[in-house]
């Protein structure tokens, strides 16, 4: 059983956005399972090389999308989207500067910003985004 199920209070209801959203939930049940089975170090480096990969794919199409409706948080919105950015570059930085295992750290990280991120800043783009044909 996945330690997070994708259920309907994530969804946004704009599918390129939940797919999106959904690899990350993947990612997080990845680190997850390795983590209950003693590999969590195993593929820590995987799940963030996978995270790098991930921002310039997801953000990319948010801020996008931002540009082309105009969104008035945009400036607030992208600046969350540089702190994830920050703080993945440091766990490739503590990887690559030490022996250091971060499996627990990155799995916080990531919880927290699913339920901060995912579940109250975007909420606020949706109703802007389905208006303008996304759905």
């Amino acid at each position: 059983m996945a330690f997070f199920e994708w259920n309907d209070s994530l969804s946004l209801g704009i599918s390129i956005i939940d797919n999106q959203h959904k690899k990350l939930v993947g990612l997080i049940n990845q680190l997850n399972d390795a983590m209950k089975n003693g590999h969590g170090s195993d593929v820590i480096r995987k799940i963030v090389d996978e995270l790098v990969t991930y921002t310039i794919s997801h953000f990319g199409t948010e801020e996008k999308y931002f540009k082309q409706f105009n969104y008035a948080e945009t400036n607030a919105h992208v600046g969350e989207h540089e702190a994830f950015v920050k703080k993945v570059s440091s766990f490739v930085d503590e990887m690559n500067n030490s022996s250091k295992a971060l499996p627990i750290t990155v799995m916080n990280f990531l919880w927290d910003w699913l339920r901060k991120h995912i579940m109250v800043s975007d909420k606020k783009y949706v109703e802007l985004f389905k208006a303008n044909g996304l759905s």
